[in-house]
């Protein structure tokens, strides 16, 4: 948990995963580990984004109802929290997903080629 909070290698531990807020770099600078070759894909943006977002909307009508604030003071309070819960959440885990990649050597699945077909 600790690699994925800071960006670290999971070869070396080095914080050097990130090279922009969500964007893994193309390697990494002390030990040369190669992570454009995991496929972290879009999976951690989309249970991410239905995660918060559902938490999120649940404060909110919460606090609706039990103060009843102004639109602008909702404005004022879920959009930065949503935008830092958001880009938060997915670089740890983006992180996570890499590093669980890197760990049980996980790939892609490959199929046996045969080269004739079945009779």
């Amino acid at each position: 948990m600790e690699a994925a909070l800071f960006g670290c290698c999971p070869r070396c531990g080095a914080r050097t995963l990130f090279v922009g807020a969500t964007q893994f770099a193309p390697r990494c600078r002390t030990c040369g580990l190669d992570y454009d070759s995991f496929n972290v894909g879009d999976g951690p943006a989309a249970f991410l984004t239905l995660i918060i977002g559902a938490m999120l909307v649940g404060l909110a009508i919460w606090l609706d109802i039990a103060v009843a604030p102004p639109l602008w003071v909702h404005l004022l309070i879920w959009i930065p929290v949503t935008v830092v819960s958001v880009l938060g959440g997915l670089r740890v885990a983006k992180a996570l997903l890499l590093i669980s990649e890197y760990r049980n050597s996980a790939g892609e699945a490959r199929s046996a080629t045969v080269d004739e077909p079945p009779a």
